[in-house]
């Protein structure tokens, strides 16, 4: 059994272990990833990218259809082959080895096998063919290990081999038919790009569809989907799955049923911790790992977790935001450098307490960043809520005919600055950094009035929030 020392080890290879990973070796450390999958993980080859990728033929067929002139040009249906043939362009046909040469060439070992804590900054390693080696950390153990999707208690899913988020973004033939379990985003974007794809789509949700967000948010995504020819069953939980005969019956409440050739699971995430040796450091087992805003495990002065596994924001720009955050200051540990974890410090990942971006891809796009009004609410802000339609902004309806969304601008009415703005509408995910910024700066109100939207752009819905608002 090899025994191999590092300054910093990272379990797990994804995009947020690869960034923690990259950080840590650019500051002068030394670096291994431990993969038992495939380098880049779940964001390169079964969520993000293949999603979008999918999502996105549909949006653009529907974009050019909604502008006069062009409409007229586009006369044929999507080709379902060729949208997932440029699926598999995008994942490399699940290879690899595009991940790992970006690995060797940033300075970063990379070892194959099954990590496990099994001890104060010693890890083991467990190849496929059973070969253990033995790792040890000068200063740090990074977990990045990402979550994996939560199978709800319903008698007979698990015996109807449902589909989970990975087997939708990578299935190599569209199904007649598709239930959907949950009102996620997972499951609004699946049901988007599988409706586009000529598939009958059901979606089976207990609650509203996108519940976190504002409550207008989900009432228009639904009507959305309802004219793509989805089937929403809102407000329901199903009471059986069984399967025979090549599909697949969800009983409902009250005796109606679902048939549908596959189902989709898109209820929620669990950490992946259950199998890490946490129990050696004394880490409880299978739960998300509490971390400060250095990212370091709680009761530890050596082990960081980034990414989903901490349940901070389980969004993959959040989990690199940490990732760089926590390499760095591992960096500076080591180093005896100036530590700055202080809110908004190059050390503290302060973002992830009221400034997340998110984007969920549906047609029309939820853009978002920060508190709702829900949320600042209940945080105890004193806020105002400014709501604008969209289509009104000259620069939406060059964009589109009859275009049609809505923003909605959450201020902080004590110090007058922005605590949160949605934006739902095509394209909007490309204004959503601007609004980062206006959020995660703090910008005042009356110092916005001086940032001028170029005209005639989407952009213009700043000034005619800036207006609804008034002068402070």
């Amino acid at each position: 059994m090899a025994t191999t020392e590092y300054d910093v080890i990272i379990i797990g290879a994804g995009a947020v272990a690869e960034n923690a990973a990259d950080r840590a070796v650019q500051g002068g450390l030394t670096a291994v990833l431990i993969e038992s999958e495939l380098v880049g993980g779940a964001c390169s080859y079964w969520a993000c990218i293949p999603s979008k990728v999918l999502l996105r033929s549909g949006i653009a067929l529907r974009a050019a259809q909604n502008v006069d002139g062009t409409r007229q040009a586009v006369t044929g249906e999507l080709d379902v082959a060729a949208v997932l043939r440029r699926r598999d362009t995008f994942t490399h046909n699940w290879d690899d080895r595009s991940q790992v040469e970006w690995v060797a060439g940033a300075g970063i070992d990379l070892l194959r096998g099954h990590g496990r804590l099994t001890g104060v900054k010693t890890v083991s390693v467990t190849a496929s063919d059973g070969h253990v080696t033995q790792l040890t950390a000068r200063h740090a153990v990074v977990v990045g290990t990402g979550s994996d999707p939560l199978l709800p208690d319903i008698p007979g899913l698990k015996d109807a081999s449902p589909w989970t988020p990975s087997d939708a973004t990578s299935a190599q033939q569209i199904p007649k038919s598709l239930a959907i379990l949950g009102g996620g985003v997972v499951a609004v974007e699946m049901a988007t790009a599988y409706a586009s794809l000529g598939c009958a789509v059901t979606i089976i949700a207990r609650s509203a569809l996108l519940a976190g967000q504002e409550d207008f948010v989900g009432e228009i995504v639904g009507a959305a989907l309802t004219k793509l020819g989805v089937d929403l069953r809102l407000g329901i939980t199903p009471a059986s799955v069984t399967r025979a005969n090549g599909s697949t019956t969800i009983g409902l409440p009250g005796g109606e049923t679902v048939v549908a050739e596959e189902v989709l699971v898109a209820t929620g995430r669990q950490p992946r911790t259950t199998d890490l040796g946490l129990e050696t450091v004394g880490q409880p087992v299978g739960e998300w790992l509490a971390v400060d805003d250095s990212l370091r495990v709680a009761g530890t002065n050596w082990l960081y977790a980034v990414g989903d596994v901490n349940h901070r924001a389980l969004l993959t720009h959040q989990g690199k935001y940490q990732a760089r955050i926590a390499g760095d200051v591992i960096v500076a540990r080591a180093l005896g450098a100036p530590v700055h974890d202080n809110a908004w410090g190059t050390h503290a990942a302060t973002a992830d307490r009221e400034a997340v971006p998110q984007v969920a891809f549906t047609d029309p796009e939820v853009a978002s960043v920060g508190l709702t009004s829900a949320a600042a609410t209940k945080a105890g802000y004193d806020i105002r809520v400014v709501d604008y339609d969209m289509a009104s902004v000259s620069g939406t309806g060059v964009q589109a005919d009859d275009y049609q969304g809505t923003a909605r601008m959450v201020v902080d009415e004590k110090r007058k600055v922005i605590l949160g703005l949605t934006f739902v509408g095509q394209d909007v995910s490309e204004m959503i950094h601007a609004a980062t910024i206006a959020v995660v700066g703090q910008v005042p109100i009356d110092r916005l009035w001086h940032a001028v939207p170029a005209h005639p752009t989407m952009n213009e819905i700043w000034l005619r929030l800036l207006e609804t608002y008034g002068r402070p």
